[in-house]
């Protein structure tokens, strides 16, 4: 086993600050072999998949075994995969790629991921993209309307969250929690050296995702001046066009035996036809000043800790 393939890069979150783009934008590269599941989830040992909301429970899981000893052509959203045998069989298909990643939101979050990847793959490379707490939350919030896992307006939904008694990653919505992000991001400079981190902006992807993914591409050792489409962009806020879509949506079972009868190409098109950016809610002042207590000391601290200026998450 001492040619095993593992990766040589992690992408840990957060989430719904453009790890999705930026996956697909590393699996365009011809150097770079990205896991065929997209978020594996695998050195979350903290995550309490027995109690996952039903409707979170990802279906592609009664078939892990079988997709993992098949060709895994097929790109999967995500999974959780406990055992390290099954989460080295990702890499089977690694050829002559000079760098293998991932990507899991739930990595940053998590309390034993850090220490997890460390402890397999210490020279491995670490990704993190932080976003705007409350831009990250508002987005994190028209996911779940999308997927049925709240209620407008967002700030009714985010005082119903944080009064939760039991709380966890696909337990509860942690709109506040995921962004709470100086001791996620501590736990990564305290077991990494720091030429093994690189620590990328949300907003900075957007202005320029080219000098961006060209960083990205540099870091990981990959020719960063490879040629790759960036005009497609991925996860973008959307809601169901309709009741209909909107109750497919969230009944990820049935979504996901639809979705398994359609080819990629009829796929995307359905899915471009089901949703809509034109009915979205917007983020309101009022919102802004109910959240923005809760990030300002954080905000403060993960300055200093990374050494940028972060005084625009808190205008």
């Amino acid at each position: 086993m001492s040619n095993q393939k593992l990766p040589t890069f992690f992408i840990v979150g957060a989430a719904k600050a453009g790890t999705t783009s930026i996956y697909n934008y590393l699996a365009k590269h011809k150097q770079v072999y990205m896991s065929p599941i997209k978020e594996p989830h695998h050195f979350t040992s903290d995550m309490d998949t027995e109690h996952f909301r039903e409707n979170y429970k990802p279906v592609m899981n009664k078939n892990l075994t079988a997709y993992l000893d098949g060709d895994m052509k097929e790109e999967v959203f995500q999974a959780y995969i406990r055992e390290w045998t099954q989460y080295v069989k990702l890499y089977k298909n690694v050829k002559d790629e000079k760098a293998i990643g991932e990507v899991s939101n739930s990595y940053l979050f998590s309390t034993t991921a850090a220490k997890n990847i460390h402890d397999k793959i210490p020279d491995a490379k670490i990704i993190i993209v932080l976003r705007n707490p409350i831009d990250r939350a508002f987005s994190h919030f028209i996911m779940d309307l999308r997927l049925g896992y709240a209620q407008p307006p967002f700030i009714d939904a985010l005082k119903k969250d944080m009064a939760l008694p039991i709380k966890g990653w696909a337990i509860s919505n942690l709109y506040v929690e995921i962004g709470l992000y100086y001791q996620q991001v501590k736990r990564y400079i305290e077991l990494f050296p720091r030429e093994q981190l690189h620590i990328i902006l949300f907003d900075d992807l957007k202005k320029d995702t080219t000098k961006e993914m060209k960083k990205i591409f540099s870091f990981i050792d990959v020719d960063p001046d490879e040629a790759i489409d960036y005009s497609e962009t991925y996860n973008e806020a959307t809601l169901p066009r309709n009741n209909f879509i909107g109750w497919l949506y969230r009944n990820r079972n049935l979504k996901a035996k639809v979705a398994g009868l359609m080819p990629k190409a009829i796929k995307k098109y359905f899915k471009k036809a089901a949703l809509t950016n034109k009915t979205l809610p917007v983020l309101t002042q009022e919102d802004r000043t109910f959240l923005s207590p809760f990030f300002q000391d954080d905000i403060t601290k993960l300055s200093a800790l990374i050494n940028r200026d972060l005084s625009s998450w808190s205008k």
